[in-house]
């Protein structure tokens, strides 16, 4: 396989096909990620692509599942990646389930029927990074988005037929306006309903420019019961209809994975325990982002 730089995948894709169409990131300004900071968005050649499918044929055939990397692969052209997903369904019949990163650009280029095309060459899950639901953390961090527009192509998405995994980040306000962006959050959320809902704790990474903030005093992280606190109000706030909220991320330090709205009151018992001393939380040397 033909891979460029760092390639990144959800925590759920890590038994999957890694196919890379793209590298880096077509936004690439979001104040708190360094993933994609080194790295030219760029999309391959078709043939290395091709390339590439044709060596998993052979060699990836106990994979059922493949993720399109990097950053937002859903931006190339509609021609092009029914293209590619064309190839995937002729030779690797096996795979059951294809996934890609997706933001509100790159939606927003996709008709609803290029969206229900795409959903019927194999295109089965996007993932979305809200962050926030909070219009003004929104901004604060450069995510290039508002929360009625995260409203509108995630509800777009799902209306495609696709499953919608949807990112937040627990800390990334700071502590001014933490308890806006937990409800913020936990509002849009329940307005856009995805299947699932990933909660990782913010992790400050060097070179970026919220690490800056951060060391100029400009911003302020979370103390982990802080996060914890700002977990429960942003799951108070959260109506799903049978999705699942997890918060079980290398990042977090109290493991959750609930379904909603049947074990809401039990995860929300659960933090409250965590918060007064009864549940242990991870140490901090053991978190990763």
């Amino acid at each position: 396989m033909h891979y460029q730089g760092d390639v990144f995948r959800p925590p759920s894709e890590a038994k999957s096909i890694l196919l890379q169409v793209t590298t880096g990131c077509s936004h690439n300004k979001c104040s708190f990620c360094g993933m994609y900071k080194n790295s030219r968005f760029s999309i391959k050649d078709d043939d290395i692509i091709m390339e590439d499918i044709e060596y998993a044929s052979r060699h990836f055939q106990r994979q059922k599942r493949l993720f399109i990397c990097d950053g937002d692969a859903l931006i190339l052209p509609q021609k092009r990646l029914l293209h590619i997903l064309n190839a995937i369904r002729e030779q690797l019949p096996w795979v059951e389930r294809v996934g890609i990163y997706a933001n509100t650009k790159s939606i927003r280029l996709k008709s609803d029927e290029d969206l229900q095309k795409l959903r019927d060459a194999g295109l089965k899950i996007a993932y979305m990074g809200l962050e926030s639901g909070d219009d003004v953390t929104l901004e604060h961090i450069c995510k290039g988005s508002n929360a009625q527009r995260m409203v509108e192509m995630g509800q777009r998405l799902r209306s495609a037929g696709m499953l919608l995994s949807v990112t937040v980040l627990l800390g990334i306000a700071g502590k001014k306006r933490s308890h806006v962006h937990a409800v913020e959050t936990g509002r849009v959320l329940s307005a856009i309903d995805p299947e699932y809902v990933g909660a990782l704790s913010l992790m400050l990474s060097q070179g970026t420019d919220l690490y800056s903030s951060y060391e100029k005093g400009l911003f302020e992280l979370l103390e982990p019961m802080e996060m914890l606190e700002e977990l429960a109000v942003m799951i108070t706030h959260t109506d799903l209809s049978g999705g699942y909220f997890h918060a079980n991320h290398a990042s977090n330090y109290l493991p959750i994975k609930a379904r909603l709205p049947e074990e809401k009151e039990k995860t929300l018992q659960l933090i409250h325990s965590a918060l007064q001393g009864k549940v242990g939380l991870k140490a901090e040397q053991y978190r990763s982002f």
